[in-house]
């Protein structure tokens, strides 16, 4: 399991062990993470899973691919960091891993 640190907005953390091949979306819906609704359930279809990963992380969860590009044109408050949180797999190499919720979305 890796933990995954998610942070609000207002700076309220929740960490949460998530199953390795699970998305982090889905681990923050398995949590009841506010912030994260996912409406299109993590096919890549809406960019209401938007988060910031942490600077410290960027390398190690990578790029977006060109679709989840697309979608996280219709998010607010892009930035160079800016994910869709159902197309980052966990794998035990994101043990710590940290992202955060725009304000937007709460």
């Amino acid at each position: 399991m890796a933990k995954i640190t998610y942070v609000e907005f207002n700076g309220t953390e929740h960490t949460v062990e998530v199953k390795p091949g699970l998305s982090v979306m889905e681990g923050a819906i398995r949590n009841n993470i506010p912030g994260i609704d996912a409406d299109c359930g993590g096919a890549c279809a809406c960019a209401t899973c938007h988060v910031f990963v942490d600077p410290a992380w960027t390398e190690k969860v990578g790029g977006p691919s060109a679709m989840e590009e697309s979608m996280l044109d219709f998010a607010d408050g892009v930035q160079p960091n800016s994910r869709l949180s159902c197309q980052i797999k966990v794998r035990d190499e994101l043990d710590g891993l940290i992202v955060k919720t725009p304000e937007n979305q709460h």
